[in-house]
């Protein structure tokens, strides 16, 4: 919950456009993400902790070809879990401010780019009362998933500009590294970070501690 006391970032600089993240930035579903990772780690026999380390801001099939399970049909097994992540939308709630901040947005000024598929990023936003957005790149949309830069230069183009005139809110590490590499400022929240990291970038608990400007 955010605190009333907590201090405000201002950022002076006009922005192109708006770059959001969606799990852990737009909304917290970091309790089911973690459900369904427990399990496959547990069906698997492996330790979940190492997978939840690397799983926050990645495409599945990222991760799952971290873990080199041998004889692993990775692409079944990816359907396997994005079923189950669509089934699992307990817990999942907007961050605070979220709403209100894209509701003042112009729907032409603002992309979703996110790891998870455009079913699963669907199923999540509408779970967080949360709208669809017009413009969105997903997981099946780019060759390179986070933390390469692909995913926020497609989002720039769409609306128009390029990624060094956004603004990039993300909340993992692998996301963080993408919009830094694609040459946009970078603002973490931290409202629902699943594990303590150092960002490297302006850190703030949730929307209603920032403000920024259009151009």
């Amino acid at each position: 919950m955010s605190s009333p006391s907590s201090p405000i970032l201002r950022l002076d600089r006009p922005y192109k456009a708006i770059l959001f993240d969606m799990d852990g930035t737009l909304l917290d579903s970091h309790v089911a993400v973690e459900r369904v990772w427990r399990d496959w780690a547990a069906a698997y026999g492996r330790d979940s902790a190492p997978i939840m380390k690397v799983s926050h801001g990645r495409r599945t099939i990222d991760t799952v070809r971290a873990f080199d399970i041998p004889g692993l049909d990775v692409e079944a097994e990816v359907l396997k879990i994005e079923a189950l992540e669509i089934a699992d939308t307990d817990g999942i709630v907007a961050i605070a401010g979220a709403a209100e901040l894209l509701a003042r947005l112009p729907s032409d000024r603002w992309v979703i780019v996110t790891s998870a598929s455009r079913a699963l990023a669907t199923r999540r936003l509408t779970a967080a009362c949360l709208p669809i957005p017009a413009f969105m790149i997903n997981a099946e949309q780019v060759t390179h998933g986070k933390p390469d830069p692909e995913g926020y230069n497609k989002g720039a183009g769409l609306l128009g500009t390029t990624a060094d005139q956004c603004l990039v809110f993300e909340d993992a590490p692998a996301g963080i590294e993408a919009g830094r590499r694609a040459g946009s400022d970078v603002v973490a929240i931290t409202a629902a970070r699943p594990f303590s990291f150092e960002a490297g970038c302006s850190e703030v608990l949730d929307y209603n501690h920032v403000q920024f400007e259009l151009a």
